[in-house]
């Protein structure tokens, strides 16, 4: 677990200024994080400076309240330039009202700059200046989104906020359409073979991008060869392009509930690169001999394929519950029953035995075992919400799963073994936060489980045997919530720390280069790597790693804005129905609950609790009613019914069912 943080030193000046971010709650209370440090500093005046913004603090000598207060002296770096917002617009001026409750100011924006924007519309507003004496800062408008409250226009505010596109532009469109993607007989005799193996891809019902395909061929003895065979998206990809560079902008796809936001245009990522059955295509493999369940061999190298199949998660999963040819209409890709032959039976049945003993292997190595459930929409050609439904892991994932990572745990062994020098990305996962695990041992020592933290192999078992306790329980959300949020984040780096998570002394992404950009950087490394030949650049590497890193956590955000947005979307009607639901937050101001059968999470704010006073309680994460001693604390099962579900400030409340 981490470092033990530094305290505060008061010695003179130099020693009093620390930097960090500025973090502002909804209320307006203020403070700086910063790292290295165990306390907040407070501010009591945050002037010219929005929330997020990196500042420069000084930290007065003496504590107030019991908390350390300090100054801004700095501004360092602006978060961010662009905003999403509401624009007012009277006869001579308009202001812009930032949809994120954390920006403290409105935007003011000259007559002269509002584009065609209409009153009351959502827009993205640049801010261009603030002057010193001035409380508003200036801004133009820089794109009108839409009316207030749409669909369209609230999809498209969640990726302007994050600044993700939502399309391209009509060069980059026009660049990668003129790409030749014809099959070259030259570059094919470059290639190993694998067109006459076995090979089939196993993804979601409504996937049109296949990156991965999976080859099967029985040896003697027992022994199997299985091909992991990844589009090859860097022989059309070439570095410096305006395609390459537009990819590397974007660094990842973005999967919101109701449409998929490419990093390559539809002619590379649903079509060229696309391991479409019955097409060759280029791939880049990873090769394995496996013998009684184990790698005795591998190999890597360029490729060319040409599936035979293309199945759906359900349909693998009924082969291997079913261990039968038959596919069933209800779940057919076709619309129709129909059979598939022995030979790839027995692959799907082999590769599910292999998968499984290797998933048995990673637990005992001390991988942590997170299956948490994903919510997913069915939604209508109005993109009105339908339905809820709970998307679990089941063997057939599993077993794509196990393969992709033993792909990329050995292609990054492959490279980081045989020289720690080399220049590689990897994908790392550090230790838990400690503050962040001990709170999660309190929360699971109140709901009766014993988390035992003495030491990291026996932390990764004893969360393990938990999660598995939890499973079909109240509180099985909940814990999986907590232990999720308890880790640290998984980041690009070319410095190799190992990956926590799955228990992997070496682990990169080589296998979905159509929608990570990383992946792509590790192919041209590996063929590198192959040819013998050495690259350079290293601060050019490390600077890629930060930019993806960061460009993954704003897609995660959007996507999660947009999975809430459906969500109220979807409760708006239901203000008569109840629910059942399990307490998933408190704080002082409310009780946050999450929804059994939907997943859907909203709050019920302290003032909606009638009849008595109620004090939180942050050590026992509950609130106390001063009189009547009702106590509401996480993993409660509690029933709720929808007061108002708010789409323009993505806003669910919540009342106690009467």
């Amino acid at each position: 677990m981490g470092r033990r943080k530094n305290k505060i030193e008061r010695k003179g000046n130099k020693k009093n200024r620390f930097v960090g971010i500025l973090d502002v709650s909804v209320r307006g209370v203020a403070a700086v994080i910063c790292e290295g440090l165990e306390e907040k500093i407070h501010l009591e005046n945050i002037g010219q400076y929005l929330h997020n913004d990196f500042v420069e603090v000084y930290v007065f000598s003496r504590k107030k309240k019991n908390k350390y207060y300090g100054e801004i002296t700095r501004l360092l770096k602006r978060d961010k330039n662009e905003y999403v917002g509401k624009i007012e617009i009277s006869e001579k001026f308009s202001f812009v009202i930032v949809d994120n409750k954390r920006i403290h100011v409105d935007i003011f924006v000259p007559i002269s700059h509002i584009k065609n924007s209409k009153n009351n519309d959502k827009v993205l507003v640049e801010i261009t200046e603030w002057r010193k004496n001035s409380q508003s800062p200036n801004g133009i408008i820089k794109k009108v989104l839409g009316i207030e409250g749409e669909h369209n226009t609230e999809i498209h505010s969640i990726l302007a906020e994050y600044g993700l596109p939502y399309d391209f532009e009509k060069e980059i469109k026009d660049f990668a359409n003129n790409i030749d993607t014809t099959i070259d007989y030259i570059e094919v005799s470059k290639r190993r073979d694998f067109r006459k193996e076995l090979t089939f891809t196993i993804d979601p019902v409504d996937a049109k991008d296949f990156d991965d395909a999976i080859s099967f061929k029985k040896l003697s003895n027992n022994s199997y060869e299985i091909g992991v065979h990844i589009a090859d998206v860097s022989h059309y990809l070439q570095p410096n392009t305006i395609l390459d560079n537009e990819a590397f902008n974007r660094a990842t796809s973005v999967y919101l509930v109701d449409r998929v936001v490419p990093m390559l245009p539809e002619i590379l990522s649903n079509k060229a690169c696309s391991l479409r059955p019955n097409e060759e295509k280029y791939t880049f493999s990873a090769v394995f001999i496996i013998d009684n369940n184990k790698v005795i061999n591998e190999w890597f190298g360029k490729t060319i394929i040409n599936s035979n199949y293309r199945f759906s998660y359900e349909e693998a999963q009924e082969i291997i519950e079913t261990k039968d040819n038959i596919i069933r209409k209800e779940i057919s890709l076709k619309n129709k029953e129909y059979s598939v032959s022995n030979n790839v039976k027995e692959a799907v049945l082999k590769l599910n035995e292999i998968a499984a003993y290797m998933r048995k292997e990673r637990m005992n190595s001390g991988a942590i075992s997170f299956d948490k459930k994903e919510v997913r929409f069915s939604i209508n050609k109005d993109k009105e919400p339908t339905g809820v439904y709970v998307k679990e892991s089941k063997e057939s994932n599993k077993l794509v799963e196990e393969f992709m990572l033993l792909a990329n745990r050995k292609v990054s062994e492959y490279i980081g073994k045989k020289n720690k020098k080399n220049i590689f990305i990897y994908r790392v996962h550090d230790l838990p936060d400690e503050s962040k695990i001990k709170a999660l041992k309190e929360v699971a020592k109140s709901l009766g489980y014993n988390l035992d933290i003495s030491s990291r192999k026996r932390m990764s078992e004893s969360l393990n045997k938990i999660l598995i306790k939890v499973k079909g329980k109240k509180e099985q959300s909940l814990i999986e919530s907590l232990a999720i949020r308890s880790m640290s984040k998984a980041e690009y780096t070319t410095k190799n720390i190992g990956h926590y998570g799955l228990a992997f002394d070496y682990y990169s992404h080589f296998t979905s280069p159509i929608r990570r950009y990383p992946d792509v950087i590790v192919h041209r490394l590996l063929e590198k790597y192959l040819k013998k030949e050495n690259p350079s650049g290293h601060e050019i590497y490390n600077s890629a790693c930060d930019h993806c890193t960061q460009r993954e956590i704003l897609a995660t955000k959007a996507e999660r804005d947009s999975i809430k947005f459906m969500q109220i979307k979807y409760m708006q009607d239901k203000t008569n129905k109840k629910f059942n639901g399990v307490i998933s937050g408190i704080t002082d101001w409310g009780i946050f609950v999450e929804i059994v059968e939907n997943k859907c999470e909203g709050m019920i704010p302290v003032r909606d609790l009638k009849g008595d006073y109620y004090i939180y309680n942050k050590d026992e994460h509950s609130l106390i009613g001063k009189k009547s001693k009702t106590k509401y604390q996480l993993g409660d099962s509690i029933q709720v019914q929808v007061k108002h579900a708010d789409l323009i400030k993505k806003q669910l409340d919540f009342i106690l069912a009467e």
